[in-house]
């Protein structure tokens, strides 16, 4: 029994503390009102514009503060004023709360539709259920509210409602057939933030197809690079293989007797008793010859008093020739190299 009348006084005491705040702000704000007039005029309606909507808490403090009257104002019910309740929905009854609720209002408050009027917000929403808080004020009731800030010059922009910790419920209460139409200077504004975000999109768009283009740009350029870097590797490994192909018939050519040299000594070691058939120099070193001799048996011990060759051996058998009366023989023999070409250590 004693639940209402405290939270009446409650109320009392905080609207008289109300009243006391905004009489101490009362000569602060004429004195702001002072240099606010000194200012240029476009100045001042930019000010005006911005400082036009205000919270104000009911009751009204009556006389309204010149600062607040023939203002736009949101309008916020004490705790007492409403009834409130966090219900739990279907998913799918987000999608229209205003159309389910009105035919659900009966079964969450003792009045039928057409005597209350509500707000919804949506709380909380998992996979299959939303949280709802369902804020209901007396229709007879809010019309006058509205009525009474009429008539004390108050425009409304919105009524708002607080909780029982008296925070702010986040709803909006006034019928949408009496809220104000957006200016056009709402609409201006929300027309040029629309037209910012799609130019910094179109810019971001823009800046990125252009970093793309030089990255492309610079993947080309790295790739053709690599190639001429490929390119000039197979030449220097070419070049490097030329040139080692070169020293080493370079080495060769001097770490080995020269064809003249070899004849030379041939004959001189042979004799001039012999002559030969068949001479072949490989690459390899390898030293083959025929040729016919009164004597080729000892032809092993003359052709190992050539300077230019070692490891002389006959290849096959000695045959006489019928026709001039010699041996017919065949000897194999190794070039012998420099002692320049030796390893160095």
């Amino acid at each position: 029994m004693n639940t209402p009348l405290k939270r009446l006084a409650a109320l009392a005491t905080e609207s008289g503390r109300h009243r006391h705040v905004i009489r101490a702000c009362g000569w602060v704000r004429a004195w702001i009102d002072e240099l606010i007039d000194l200012l240029p005029v476009s100045m001042r309606r930019r000010m005006v514009a911005r400082a036009s909507l205000r919270r104000i808490l009911w009751p009204l403090p009556l006389p309204l503060p010149s600062q607040v009257a023939c203002a736009s104002a949101t309008l916020v019910l004490p705790y007492s004023e409403v009834m409130a309740q966090t219900i739990n929905l279907p998913v799918a009854a987000a999608a229209d709360l205003m159309r389910v609720m009105s035919f659900e209002i009966d079964r969450y408050t003792p009045f039928s539709a057409d005597q209350v009027h509500f707000a919804t917000r949506v709380t909380q929403r998992t996979a299959d259920r939303v949280s709802v808080r369902l804020v209901v004020v007396d229709r007879e009731r809010l019309m006058q509210i509205i009525e009474d800030c009429r008539e004390a010059g108050l425009t409304l922009q919105a009524i708002d409602a607080l909780d029982a910790h008296d925070d702010p419920m986040g709803v909006d209460l006034l019928p949408s057939s009496l809220r104000p139409a957006p200016s056009r200077t709402a609409h201006t504004r929300r027309v040029l933030l629309l037209t910012c975000a799609v130019l910094t999109v179109a810019l971001m768009l823009s800046l990125l197809d252009r970093r793309q283009t030089q990255v492309e740009r610079m993947s080309q350029a790295v790739a053709q690079q690599r190639q001429q870097m490929t390119g000039l590797e197979a030449s220097r490994r070419e070049l490097t293989d030329t040139q080692g192909a070169s020293g080493y018939l370079a080495r060769l050519k001097t770490s080995r007797p020269t064809l003249t040299v070899l004849l030379t000594e041939l004959s001189h070691c042979l004799g001039d008793d012999t002559w030969l058939e068949q001479l072949e120099v490989r690459e390899s070193g390898d030293v083959s010859m025929s040729g016919q001799s009164p004597q080729a048996s000892a032809l092993i011990n003359r052709v190992r008093d050539c300077h230019s060759l070692q490891n002389a051996r006959f290849q096959g058998v000695i045959q006489p020739d019928p026709q001039s009366g010699k041996d017919r023989f065949s000897l194999a023999a190794q070039l012998r190299q420099e002692a320049s070409d030796a390893p160095s250590r």
